[in-house]
Formats: structure tokens, sequence, C-alpha cells
């Protein structure tokens, strides 16, 4: 695999007006010592890395200049540029009686720029405010006659897709500048504003967002950012700020009061006041009353849930779950202030709770997956919720009985309900797995029993992990010694050998797939304990459970090897010579090489041929036992299973191309006196003659196999092996292959074409006539071609017998 290039940072040159560009010039001096000779240098380099640099040494200079030509360049730059972020720090850094002319200089500039009347600009000019946002009397008319231009452009070009996403972006980054704008000023003076263009500004984008927010025609983050706007101006804006939440629920509440409602919100927020209030704009306006805090929460949420039985299109239900998520975040927040007004309405036997967990109930197997999502959130932050109401708040949490009958409840539900599994999830991580296990006792076996439902194995697999970690780690902190893991044992493991062992098909793959490798790697040393009770089953051989012997069951073997394939698969078995010495003997994996299951040899075979790491020596036992399943498994008459075995010592050959790499450098290094690599125990040499007698024989066993009248098994598994072996140990043109160093090329293939296409070719070819394939080549020359070509150009003889043979 390559390495991933690291993507470079692209930094835009600054430019400066012409005008500025002018000014620098009449200015600058011949030796070039002056500001604005360095000024003009940089601006005239076209490598923006070159100019952040230049920039750096310029400014400390800016303390005895004038800085117009600064501020120019601030804000030529686009947002994103880095020499912009370079400049606003070195500014940043300026003495404190340097700033005042730096503010003016730069309020100045930002003037010019308000007075644009592009409008393709105004995107520019927004940004340019957000970074200079002290100028809260400059920018709020700006922002007004943007958001209006842009919103009336977006109008005229319906249908133009393209254009109008770039418009209502800009309308969304307007929208959001404004907002930063009003929060950014603390010291807003309401009483003074009635009467001043400031207030006329800030009721015209009042007005503006209030559009904005029945508008369906705009992107829905629009008419969402929107209802948070209005919340914040008319908190802004209101006079006095303690009646603001009594406002905002009347809004929600559809029990607006005219006469009381001051003369320019009604002018502003007119189609907020009534009753026909569209529920999109009652939702975002829900969201917006989150900012108002713990007064609105009662009301905010039971809007929701009117909401929630009303709207029916899927993106608004997404914003719905996603307010709603907010909202218990929101009651956790005030319930964490020792709110007490709230804690009767927000307990467990509260109505709002168990109204909650009928939305979760109802919507927690939706199909859009953010949505799931967000029932989640809210079923985890119903158990906060609940804890921080609680009298008790010491006690345990188990014993509690709002906990233990909703406990209950999702025990009783189907295992099929895809949603109890991420409840059940949030119990464990809340409560701990003792009180669900003292419930429902048999738990792990119920969970991996569905597991044959491809559907439900993702969520059985979580909720299985996240419990027995649990488990593993209350039990180490309850314990001193090593006794807790007979616990852990006989609850998670044991059951999983007896699924490995008894269960349908579909179980134990899922199991194999998806249980298995996380179980090991909470705790690789339960191998031990999985390889020493499958053995023992094994012995046994009694028993229908374990007899591993029918052919209809994988039994106790067939569980063994795949417990030890995929812990070597997932790196649990580093030492392949060590594991079979200390977990498994050499008759055992023979056992399995010819097990009358077909599974069970292609877990033997996967153990012996995958590992974790590409370059991982293979041993000599290996080897032997590669050999041995090579002589008694190329008949196989499944295609599924010769497709297995091919694609498995493929593998091997891959690993065995690349170690093959190691141990020759390792060879080379001890020449130099470098101590060898933890990989091997024995000289690379060796290692590397034994690679050459392995591929000479398996090479010798392939073609002995290609003997006239074979089966077209036999002939299919052999051919698409040598072929594997031809692709990965290629012969560039003229030049040997480097299979185990320079040294070493291909003999074993070599000598084989010689020894027996030579002798044979003619003999395969009227095989192949007998039955009736279509074959183009001759007895004659094709033999003359093997006798003749260097043995480079054999191998593309042999890849079209291998064509002729197969199709």
């Amino acid at each position: 695999m390559g390495v991933k290039k690291k993507k470079e940072t692209q930094v835009i040159s600054l430019t400066i007006c012409h005008r500025d560009l002018e000014t620098l010039r009449s200015l600058a001096d011949v030796e070039g010592k002056t500001l604005a000779s360095l000024l003009l240098r940089c601006v005239q380099l076209t490598d923006g890395v070159s100019q952040i640099h230049y920039v750096k040494q310029i400014v400390p200079l800016l303390e005895k200049a004038n800085t117009n030509g600064m501020s120019g360049i601030y804000l030529s730059l686009n947002l994103k540029n880095p020499l912009k972020k370079v400049l606003a720090s070195s500014l940043n850094g300026l003495p404190e009686f340097f700033l005042t002319e730096a503010t003016q200089s730069f309020t100045s500039r930002l003037q010019e720029e308000l007075n644009t009347t592009d409008l393709y600009s105004y995107r520019k000019v927004i940004d340019n405010i957000s970074s200079c946002l002290e100028n809260f009397d400059l920018v709020l008319h700006f922002l007004q006659k943007s958001l209006i231009e842009i919103s009336e452009e977006n109008r005229k070009l319906a249908g133009n897709h393209i254009v109008q996403t770039q418009l209502m972006n800009d309308l969304l980054v307007g929208i959001r500048v404004s907002m930063m704008l009003v929060q950014k000023v603390q010291g807003f003076q309401r009483i003074h504003l009635t009467s001043s263009p400031i207030w006329q500004s800030m009721c015209g984008l009042l007005s503006i967002f209030t559009k904005f927010l029945s508008d369906d025609d705009l992107f829905q983050t629009i008419q969402s950012t929107s209802g948070l706007a209005v919340i914040l101006f008319i908190k802004a804006m209101f006079q006095p700020p303690e009646k603001i939440p009594d406002l905002i629920s009347s809004v929600l509440l559809h029990s607006v009061d005219c006469t009381t409602v001051p003369e320019w919100l009604w002018n502003c927020c007119r189609s907020l006041c009534g009753a026909d209030v569209s529920q999109t704009a009652l939702l975002f306006l829900c969201q917006g009353t989150l900012t108002i805090g713990e007064a609105l929460l009662l009301d905010t949420v039971h809007v929701l849930f009117t909401l929630n039985s009303q709207i029916k299109e899927s993106t608004l239900e997404m914003f719905l779950s996603r307010i709603l998520a907010s909202w218990t975040n929101s009651a956790i927040q005030a319930l964490e202030s020792s709110s007490l007004s709230l804690k009767d309405s927000l307990n467990g036997n509260s109505s709002i709770v168990r109204r909650l967990l009928e939305y979760v109930y109802t919507h927690w197997e939706h199909p859009l997956d953010a949505l799931r999502h967000q029932t989640k959130i809210i079923f985890r932050n119903i158990l906060q919720m609940h804890q921080l109401t609680r009298e008790e708040s010491g006690s345990d949490l188990a014993a509690d009985r709002f906990i233990f009958e909703l406990t209950e409840s999702l025990l009783q539900l189907e295992w099929h309900s895809k949603g109890k599994y991420t409840c059940l999830g949030c119990l464990v991580d809340y409560v701990g797995i003792e009180h669900i296990l003292t419930l429902a006792k048999t738990i792990p076996s119920q969970i991996l029993e569905v597991m044959g439902d491809q559907s439900l194995v993702p969520y059985a697999s979580d909720l299985l992990e996240t419990m027995f970690k649990n488990h593993k780690s209350r039990l180490k902190s309850q314990t001193v010694d090593s006794t807790w893991i007979d616990k852990w044992h006989e609850t998670w493991v044991s059951p999983l050998l007896f699924i490995l062992c008894e269960g349908n098909l579909d179980q134990k793959s899922y199991v194999i797939d998806y249980y298995l490798p996380k179980l090991l790697n909470c705790n690789p040393e339960s191998l031990s304990y999985m390889v020493k009770i499958l053995q023992t089953s094994a012995d046994a051989k009694t028993g229908k459970k374990m007899n591993f012997w029918s052919f209809a069951s994988r039994g106790a073997l067939g569980a063994l090897m795949a417990c030890l394939r995929t812990a070597r698969a997932h790196g649990h078995l580093q030492s392949a010579t060590d594991a079979w010495r200390d977990l498994v003997s050499s008759a055992r994996i023979k056992q399995g090489l010819i097990h009358q299951h077909c599974q069970v040899r292609i877990d033997t075979l996967g153990l012996l041929c995958e590992s974790n790491r590409s370059t991982e020596i293979i041993s000599a036992e290996e080897m032997q036992w590669i050999q041995f399943f090579i002589t008694y498994n190329l008949n196989s008459q499944s295609p599924g299973v010769r497709q297995q075995i091919c694609s498995l010592l493929k593998k091997l050959f891959c690993r065995i191309q690349e170690s093959s790499q190691v141990l020759y450098k390792l060879e080379q290094n001890l020449s130099k006196h470098e101590p060898e690599d933890e990989l091997t125990r024995q000289h690379p040499s060796v290692s590397l003659q034994q690679y050459k007698n392995f591929m000479s024989s398996i090479c010798n066993s392939l073609f002995e196999a290609l003997f006239p009248g074979s089966s077209y098994p036999t002939r299919f598994s052999a051919l698409t092996i040598l072929g594997s072996i031809a692709d990965i140990f290629p012969v560039p043109e003229g030049k040997f292959s480097i299979m185990f160093g320079e040294r070493i090329c291909f003999p074993a293939l070599v000598s084989v074409y010689t020894s027996y296409l030579d002798s044979k070719v003619s003999l395969l070819v009227r095989d192949i006539r007998e039955r009736n394939f279509s074959v183009i080549i001759t007895c004659q020359p094709q033999t003359a071609a093997f006798m003749g070509y260097a043995y480079y150009r054999r191998v593309a003889v042999l890849t079209s017998l291998i064509h002729v043979l197969l199709f």
C-alpha cells in the first residue's frame, strides 16, 4: 500500500488595488530601506509563502509608520488565505498607543467597501465584516442591504440551481455574521436605539429573518438559522428583558395579545404573531427558544410533541429529532444548575419523560440513520435527567424503580426490534451489566441466538461488545486477583463456544466474523481457554453435541480452527511456531486439513495462510502442512471451495514473496554484523532455502496433478494456483524473477516446465481435444516452443494453456 501524500496548502499571493500600488511606488526610496519600499517589494512577489515570511519582517516597522497600506492589504485577502491570519496575528501584537490609528485606518477602508454596489462582491465584504466586527454602526445597514438584494437575485434566478446554491450560501453567511455581530457587542444600549439608524437597521434585519423563516423556497438550513436569529434579535431589542420568555411563549402557543406587543415587533414579526404560523417556522423558532434557558423549556417541549404528530416530511423530521435532542441537553444543563422547579416535571415518572420514551420507541427504527442516532442521544439523556431529579443521588441507580421497570419493558420486547439493542447498550453504560444479568442471566445466549439474521448482526454484536467490556471492567475493579476471569468466561465465552459447535451455518459465520474478533480484542488471553475447552470436547468424541466427525456439523474441531484462524488474522498469535506447540498439536492440524466438512478444511488452511503481518515468516512445519493439504484437496467438487482454496494459497504466496525480501535484507545485514531480526530464529539463508524447496515441491505436485484424464476440478485448482504463482513472481523479459533475493530466480517452475511440459504437453493437448475444448495449438510446435524459448516465454505459454483449459 502506498503512502498517501499529504495535501499541500495553497497560499494565494496578495494583490492590492492600482491606487495603493501607485502610492507605495511614490513613497519608495531608491535604497529600498523604507517601509513603503519593503511593502512594495512584498506585494510584487508572486509566491504567497514568500510573502508570509516577508510580512513577519515588515510588521515590526509599523510602529513607526502609517497603516493605510497595511489595512488595504489585509482587507484585499480572502478570508481563508493563511497570509490574512499572519497579518491579523501581527497587528494584534501592536502596542496599545498604536491601535487607535490602526482602528481608524481599518474603519476608513471598511467604509469604502461598504459602499460597493457589485452584488457578487457582497460575500467578500461580509467576510471582511466578520473579521472586523468592532464597526457595529457601519455594517448593520450593509448587511440589511446585501440580504435584501441577494434574496431578490435568488428569486429572479429560480431554476438556475448552481447560481442559486451560491446565493443561498451567501445568505446563510450573512445571517450568521448578523448574529455574530449582535452577540459580540456587549455594550448594546437598547434604550437609546429606538430613534437611531442602528435601530432601523436592526428592525429591517429582523423583518428579513422573519420572512426567511417562512420561505419554503430557501434551504432549510437558512430557515433554521433564521429561527435562531429572530430569537436572538428579539432578546437584544425587547424591553424589559424579564418579559421576553412570556413574549416568546405566547408566540409558540399562538396566544399573542396584539394590544400589548410593541409596534416595532408587530411590524417586523406580524406573520409570527397570528394563529396560522407554519409548522416549519414554529419548529425553527423552537430551536431558537433553547437559547432563552430554563424559562421556556416546558413550553418548547410541548410544542415539539405537537409538531411531531403533524410533521411528515423526512427532512423536517430530522430537524425535529435534532432539536428534541438539543432540548434534552438543555434540560440536563438546567437540572445540573440545581433547578428545583424542573425536577418534578422531568423525573422518570413525569408525562414529559413518558412522551420522550414514546418518541424513542416510535422512531428507533426510522429509515434515516441520523434520526436513529438522535433517538439514542435522547434515550441516554433521559437516563441522565432522571438521575439528576432523584433525591437520593448517591444511592444505587440500578435499584431505582423507574430504571427497573424501564429495563424490564425493554427485555420483554422481541429481539427483532433493532432499537432494543441501542437502548440496552445505553442502560449498560449507565447502570452496569450486573443489573441486566440479574434480570436476564441468559441474555448473552439470547443475543447470540438471533445472530443468524444478517440484518440484526451489527446491532447484536455491538451490544454484546458493550456488555462484555463493561462486565470485565467491573469484575476487575471488584477483585484484586485474576479469579474474575472464570466468571467472565462462563458468562461470555461458553455461550460462544456452544454456538460455534451447535449453531446453524449462518449463526456460526456471523458469530465468527462479528463477535469472536471483538471478544478476542477485549481479552486475548481467552484464546487459551477456548482452545482447552474445544480440544477436550474434540478428544471426547462422545455425545451428539461434540461429534466433529459428522459431515453435517463442524463440531468442536471446526470451532477450534475457526477460533485459531480468527485469532491469527487479528494478531493474537504472533509466533506461529509457538502457537502450534503451545495451543494445538500437529495431528490436530492435519485432522482439520482433511476433515469431511469443507469449512473446517478452509478454516484450517486459512489458519496457515492468513496473518495480520504480510512479512511474517512461514515456518517449515507450516510448509509441510500446506503440502499435505494440496495433496488431498485439489479435487474439491464445490466451485466455492475451490475459489477459497486458491484465494488463501495466493495470500500465502504473497507472504512468501514479501517475507523473502525481508530475509534477503537480513542476510545482507548479517554480513555487516548487524543483529538478527526477531522474525526468525534461524539464519535467513536457511529460511530462503526452505522457501526454494517448498515452491519446487508445490509446483511439482501441481504439475503432477495435470496428468491426462485428470478431473476438471483438479485441473482448475492446479492451473489457477500455478497462475497465481506466475502473477506473484513475475519474470521480466530478459531478467530473472527476484523471489528470494537476486541470487535465486525461479528454478522450481523452470525445471518443472522442462521436465513435465516438454514430455506431456502433447498428451495434455490430446486430452483437451478429446474433451471437445476449443484448441488452436498443435502438438509439435508447442513442444518445440517449450524447448527453445527462455523460461519467461514459457510463462506466457502456460498462461495461454490456462485460458484454453478453463475457458
